[in-house]
């Protein structure tokens, strides 16, 4: 009987260089077009929006790009979405692997993705409104 080889396994390996996400994402995956999207987008609505004072907030760019990526994943919980913030290699990539709670994206979805929303498109609103609803 032949004797029986593994390939090595160790999940607490220590690399030199620790990997790039971004090498983790095929470059034609949606998450990179959408990524390019909302780079182009005009934020200056949801920008105008925050008053400046108390802790900082988290960029407004990633929170859009989270928001919709998840959208585009059919996921609408806030409690879902930081879940993948820490486990999904896309979401990780999107955020820069920073992880916000689920209230601050639900908030920033009632607040402030709205007014964008609003501004873009009276027909994307209207969409917006009756999802919500």
């Amino acid at each position: 009987m032949a004797k029986v080889i593994f390939k090595s396994y160790n999940q607490n390996d220590n690399l030199l260089f620790p990997p790039c996400l971004g090498d983790f994402i095929a470059e034609n995956d949606p998450v990179r077009v959408l990524n390019a999207v909302v780079d182009n987008l005009d934020l200056s609505v949801i920008e105008a929006s925050y008053e400046g004072r108390g802790a900082s907030s988290y960029n407004p760019r990633m929170l859009t790009k989270v928001v919709l990526y998840a959208y585009l994943q059919i996921v609408y919980s806030g409690r879902k979405m930081e879940s993948l913030l820490r486990r999904d290699v896309n979401f990780m990539w999107l955020s820069g692997m920073q992880t916000p709670d689920f209230n601050t994206i639900n908030l920033f979805r009632k607040n402030r993705l709205r007014k964008l929303l609003t501004k873009s498109s009276p027909r994307l609103s209207r969409c917006w409104s009756t999802r919500r609803s």
